[in-house]
């Protein structure tokens, strides 16, 4: 069975996996970059969850075909940015907001 590596939302996962079953809020974690190549079954993402006030949960994935590594960190002081145009999200940084 062939993985979807280009899913970056809770919804878009819905739409691209049948059996997908989520609890609680699937998009606590936003998405700051993503690169993939479904041909060479590669992905590598770097997502954050914003713990307003203290700072940032940064996950950095790397998958190769059926092997994935993760990492996890505390960034303080640390924010999401977003970029919006046209009112839908363009992009998204880290802000460490103590330097």
């Amino acid at each position: 069975m062939k993985k979807t590596l280009h899913n970056s939302t809770a919804s878009g996962a819905r739409q691209n996996v049948k059996d997908l079953i989520v609890w609680g809020n699937g998009d606590m974690f936003q998405l700051l970059c993503k690169a993939s190549s479904k041909e060479e079954g590669w992905m590598k993402s770097t997502k954050a969850m914003e713990v307003k006030g203290i700072g940032c949960v940064v996950q950095v994935t790397t998958q190769k075909w059926d092997n994935i590594a993760e990492a996890v960190t505390f960034v303080p002081d640390a924010t999401i940015e977003e970029t919006i145009k046209d009112g839908i999200v363009v992009s998204r940084k880290l802000i460490v907001n103590s330097f």
